[in-house]
């Protein structure tokens, strides 16, 4: 092409280039594609010969050193139906005008390293690759039912408004990475529904400014480790990994203004496609100002892979999506306000890990009896923990189910028995049979009941002992004598008036401390109530 100066038409254009060169002075749509959705498909296999074909360097010119606009109008690059030949660069450079091209082939990597953009709007387009590291727009950039062959770079762009990749389809790059995003900022939305990538998506330090939804996306990385990588992501909102409802007015992908943000989270009943990752999964010490959704999220993992939501922290998690099969769940030190779940999103023993796993209230959706709960809180630990058993009691407790969390303690007295010495294992079968641990005291009271009546038969039998004071002793009663030695601290006036001699010695002194053992545990149970109450 022979060099031009800034603003001037290049004297080599081709038709089409004419075209498109006209259609930017007026800021109206270079449409090149023939009206035949067979051969208008960017993705086909359908050959776009020159009568539809223009230069990457003409439109590098056109956006960095383009004419001036005609009078009464805005220039601005808009194409149909295009494909672009060569290799796209734009690297450092600034480009003013509005850009959107639909349904356009790309030949060569679009490469937009260090670029400063108003508004970016590239859909439904066919791309190599696309590298826009440390791209920088005011306005949006939307990439929606884009297919890029080898991988998108957005590390460390920042983006001024929305960020658009929904129904996207991206195969990884060199490095296993279908879209790279370290570092990246988005000062509004970040929307990637139905959104399909095979390779890893990496977000790690990344920022969204309000949400961030990937309803219905499919994350595959049959590569690799993990599918989503993203530590310390900060999402302001909510970060939705969830279902989306099929039953939605799509968008005209003809339309000046590609679908945004169509998808919801669909009812039950509703048609609709889950949100599905194989492979791993990490949001590692990431920040979620409104809550992490996972409502119909499916996890296809390997043995040795996780969903790692070490450390978070959340107003709200639901994690009620379906059970993985295989991996792990790990939530050591994670932050909770409330966790909803349900009883069949969790996998199996051994494989739930919550060391340090801190919530304040549960909201279960659907049935979750308490014998579930405990199922949940022991697949979590493989090797007896008295830590996630107290953490479910303090949130039973807060919550007004006293019960329940006496049955909690009482479970973590079971698992801790397991683990100690003949000896004492045996002792804690003995506190579980009589009193049961002294979480149920009207148990610890009936012993009570049964050991004073059978104490006043026995010692009514046994007949009136000798007096320690022969001139000076209450008259004899044998029911009040054995409850006088059931009973601690109180004095009915006939334990230290009666010499018992022998083997009456040794059994009044067992109903000593048997009375102190029972009392203790109907007196804390009585507590307990009134502390509830």
């Amino acid at each position: 092409m022979a060099e031009a100066r800034a603003g001037e038409e290049p004297a080599d254009l081709t038709g089409p280039e004419q075209r498109m060169w006209s259609a930017y002075r007026t800021g109206s749509v270079c449409d090149l594609s023939s009206r035949a959705a067979d051969r208008d498909d960017p993705h086909a296999d359908a050959v776009w010969g020159p009568e539809r074909s223009v230069r990457a360097r003409v439109v590098a010119l056109l956006l960095l050193h383009g004419p001036g606009p005609v009078p009464g109008r805005v220039a601005s690059l808009k194409l149909r139906g295009v494909r672009i030949t060569g290799r796209l660069d734009l690297s450092g450079g600034t480009v003013a005008p509005y850009v959107e091209l639909q349904s356009c082939r790309f030949d060569g990597e679009v490469q937009l390293s260090e670029t400063r953009f108003g508004t970016l709007r590239l859909v439904n387009c066919a791309i190599p690759r696309l590298d826009a590291a440390r791209l920088h727009t005011e306005g949006d950039l939307h990439l929606p039912r884009c297919r890029v062959a080898r991988g998108i770079r957005l590390t460390d762009a920042q983006i001024g408004t929305d960020l658009l990749i929904s129904e996207a389809v991206v195969q990884r790059d060199s490095k296993g990475r279908a879209l790279a995003a370290d570092g990246m900022s988005v000062a509004q939305d970040f929307q990637g529904e139905l959104l399909e990538t095979y390779g890893e998506v990496s977000l790690r330090g990344a920022k969204v400014g309000v949400s961030m939804n990937l309803r219905g996306a499919r994350l595959r990385n049959p590569y690799g480790r993990r599918a989503l990588n993203a530590p310390q992501l900060t999402v302001e909102r909510t970060l939705y990994l969830t279902s989306i409802a099929l039953d939605y007015a799509r968008g005209d992908s003809d339309s000046s203004t590609p679908p945004y943000g169509f998808g919801r989270t669909p009812a039950r009943g509703l048609r609709a496609q889950h949100f599905e990752c194989r492979g791993g999964l990490r949001l590692d010490d990431g920040r979620f100002g409104d809550a992490v959704d996972f409502y119909g999220a499916r996890f296809t993992l390997t043995d040795d892979q996780e969903v790692s939501l070490r450390r978070i922290h959340t107003p709200e998690l639901r994690f009620v999506g379906e059970r993985p099969e295989r991996g792990r769940v790990v939530l050591s030190g994670a932050r909770v306000v409330k966790l909803v779940d349900a009883s069949t999103s969790w996998p199996g023993p051994g494989r739930v890990s919550m060391e340090g796993f801190g919530y304040e209230s549960l909201a279960p959706r659907g049935h979750f009896p308490l014998a579930r709960r405990l199922e949940w809180v022991e697949a979590a630990t493989p090797e007896y923990s008295p830590e996630p058993y107290e953490r479910l009691a303090a949130v039973l407790r807060a919550s007004g189910e006293d019960a329940d969390a006496r049955e909690v303690l009482l479970a973590k007295q079971r698992r801790r028995r397991t683990t100690l010495p003949p000896a004492l294992r045996a002792w804690g079968y003995l506190q579980d049979w009589t009193v049961v641990y002294g979480y149920r005291p009207g148990r610890a009271a009936l012993w009570m009941a049964v050991l004073w009546a059978a104490g006043a038969v026995v010692f009514h039998l046994h007949g009136e002992p000798a007096a320690i004071k022969a001139d000076e002793h209450p008259a004899w009663n044998a029911s009040l004598y054995a409850l006088d030695l059931l009973l601690p601290v109180i004095d009915l006036g006939q334990q230290d008036q009666w010499n018992q001699t022998g083997g009456w010695q040794w059994g009044a002194a067992a109903l000593v401390i048997v009375g102190w053992i029972l009392a203790t545990t109907v007196a804390a149970g009585a507590s307990r109530l009134l502390r509830r109450g």
